[in-house]
């Protein structure tokens, strides 16, 4: 598992198709998954999530629904037919929703995984406080992550300073997406709880999200093979 380098996700983070298209031609479908956002979904369509598909990534796609059950089963049957290998709600929508996503795919031979988002990654205490949730970050996260589990979800997105206890809590093939994901030296930007690669693999991450570290280098491919590298030489030393 530790050796396993597709277990990053380089977010495509741009406006355009044609930015994005530039650096997945420097990457690799062997080497890492690619997740595709609101904007660029906005922007390019669900044309261009086939057409990454096409090239061999597996593909996060990252839309975050929140909505009615009966809409959000049908948008992840949408996403399911473009061939994406994961789709993202938000937990806050309630167990029924994610419930009403689960059963919308069961019958399918292959159907994505399904990802509950906890708290984004750039809120802290005070935003929580802001919205009316008295709870600390971490006992949020907790409870809607066993809320995900209970519906049915094969994981959650959550910070990688939570994923420790929530490995104490949950199944162990429950699958934890890490955003928020900063190699030593990267600034942190607008996120607001960050983690290195090698900490978060360390406490139990599953998948690292890696956006800007890497699609802002001048060499982006060259990039994700050091961050790999870092990666495999800390557990190595570690053994």
């Amino acid at each position: 598992m530790i050796r396993d380098n597709k277990r990053i996700i380089v977010a495509l983070d741009y406006a355009q198709a044609e930015d994005a298209l530039e650096l997945v031609e420097q990457l690799s479908p062997e080497n890492c998954r690619v997740k595709i956002g609101k904007e660029l979904f906005t922007s390019a369509g669900p044309k261009f999530v086939e057409q990454i598909v096409a090239r061999g990534y597996d593909v996060f796609l990252d839309l975050k629904f929140h909505d009615i059950p009966s809409t959000v089963a049908k948008a992840v049957c949408a996403a399911a037919d473009l061939g994406v290998w994961m789709v993202n709600m938000h937990a806050s929508g309630g167990a029924e929703m994610m419930r009403a996503a689960r059963a919308a795919l069961t019958d399918r031979d292959k159907r994505p995984l399904l990802i509950a988002v906890t708290v984004l990654t750039s809120m802290q205490q005070e935003d929580l406080a802001a919205i009316g949730i008295e709870r600390t970050v971490l006992e949020q996260v907790l409870r809607l992550s066993a809320l995900a589990s209970e519906s049915g979800m094969d994981g959650v997105v959550c910070s990688a300073e939570e994923t420790s206890e929530l490995r104490k809590l949950l199944r162990d093939d429950f699958v934890l997406v890490t955003p928020g994901i900063r190699p030593e030296g990267a600034p942190s930007q607008d996120q607001k709880r960050v983690v290195t690669p090698r900490d978060a693999l360390l406490a139990g991450s599953s998948y690292l999200v890696i956006g800007r570290p890497i699609t802002q280098a001048r060499r982006p491919g060259e990039r994700l093979i050091e961050i790999q590298e870092q990666i495999t030489g800390a557990f190595s030393n570690l053994c």
